[in-house]
């Protein structure tokens, strides 16, 4: 406690920002405040996007989505994947090979301690998940996506 009165002290005199959960947004229309993510989106994609959490595997409908169609951030509604790139990774969250040009965005990640490569949508810096390099060509990548994190729009 003694540490975070000290940190919190230092951050206020240093000037330094708060520290975001959900990456910061790179279209200045979606820096949204706490409230308005929170009307917006159900508890489970606000808890994911937001605040990096993670659903539970196997709990998405989206894992056995099989029609043609992209997927769509469920914050702001930008195209980050296309059907074309799917893939049953069989890890229970829907997995994709490689994103749609300029959908997502990449920040190392610490929380299990060893680092990961998180990514999040470009445009809302809404969390998505996490890259592994176990996937398939052509790329060898598997984008482990957060099912609540979606929305499917069909072809």
């Amino acid at each position: 406690m003694l540490m975070g009165m000290i940190a919190g002290v230092f951050g206020s005199i240093s000037g330094a920002q708060p520290v975001l959960a959900a990456s910061k947004a790179s279209d200045s229309a979606w820096n949204l405040s706490d409230d308005a993510w929170r009307k917006r989106l159900t508890a489970e994609a606000y808890h994911v996007l937001r605040n990096e959490g993670t659903e539970r595997p196997f709990t998405s409908s989206l894992n056995d989505e099989k029609r043609p169609g992209n997927y769509h951030c469920a914050g702001c509604d930008q195209p980050l994947f296309s059907s074309q790139a799917k893939f049953n990774s069989g890890t229970g969250w829907p997995s994709f090979f490689e994103p749609l040009e300029g959908g997502v965005a990449t920040k190392v990640d610490f929380k299990l301690i060893i680092p990961r490569t998180e990514y999040h949508c470009s445009r809302c810096g809404g969390h998505q998940g996490h890259v592994f390099n176990d996937g398939p060509r052509p790329t060898g990548k598997r984008y482990c996506n957060n099912g609540v994190a979606l929305r499917f729009q069909p072809a």
